[in-house]
């Protein structure tokens, strides 16, 4: 892919700059453009504000651009965006630049670089750097692992009414965004006759950091349940 730029997705981890990888400190050194989109007009990136510091050190600025990924579901206003999103990228990478899309965790984890990659997906060289996940930092921030020996684990982006059809499925489960739980949902998990342990961390890793016994009350946005099911 001759005199066209490189797109880099990296996972910036979950909160605390220095769970950055080695490599994504170096590419996002050294990249001319960081892609870090954002939820909406009053809501700045989490993700750039994580390598803030590190751009700060650069001597030579990057450019910042922060495409629109609204919080939605119609999936058809959101195509819209992912591609305005690909087509900025894309002028960039065919004027030689290349480009760092920044995103929280890990980018292979409901991850919005996904959308980007699949619509550049074969007209650019592309490499995923992968983060720290939120519910890896999770299980390190209340001191017990998620699995042992030959233990299941479901990764659950949104708890529904869908849970009572896995929820006696698999040893262990981590909720993510538990924010968007409903009470009458929590409560069947908690009423599950089963013997469990329930913990929640609100905004893992950062300053204000909060782990909490059972489902959170507060519930921010960066909330993270982890419910271990005991055989």
């Amino acid at each position: 892919m001759e005199n066209k730029g490189k797109l880099y997705g990296i996972g910036v981890g979950p909160g605390d700059m220095e769970l950055l990888t080695l490599k994504a400190a170096r590419i996002l050194k050294e990249v001319d453009v960081i892609c870090a989109p954002h939820a909406g007009a009053e809501k700045e990136s989490i993700a750039l504000s994580i390598i803030q510091p590190l751009l700060d050190e650069r001597e030579k600025k990057a450019m910042v651009v922060q495409p629109l990924f609204p919080m939605k579901e119609d999936v058809n206003h959101l195509k819209k965006h992912w591609m305005e999103a690909a087509f900025i990228i894309s002028d960039y990478l065919n004027h030689g630049k290349d480009v760092a899309f920044i995103t929280l965790g890990d980018p292979s984890i409901f991850s919005t670089f996904t959308y980007v990659q699949k619509n550049l997906d074969g007209k650019y060289d592309i490499e995923v750097v992968p983060g720290i996940t939120s519910f890896t930092a999770c299980a390190a921030a209340i001191g017990e692992p998620l699995v042992e020996k030959d233990e299941t684990l479901t990764i659950v982006p949104k708890i529904d009414k869908s849970i009572k059809d896995i929820i006696d499925k698999s040893d262990n489960f981590v909720f993510m965004k538990t924010s968007r739980n409903s009470r009458k949902v929590e409560n069947k998990i908690l009423k599950d006759p089963r013997e469990k342990t329930v913990y929640s961390v609100e905004n893992c890793t950062m300053e204000d950091e909060k782990i909490v016994e059972g489902f959170s009350n507060e519930k921010p946005y960066l909330t993270t349940t982890i419910v271990k099911f005991k055989n």
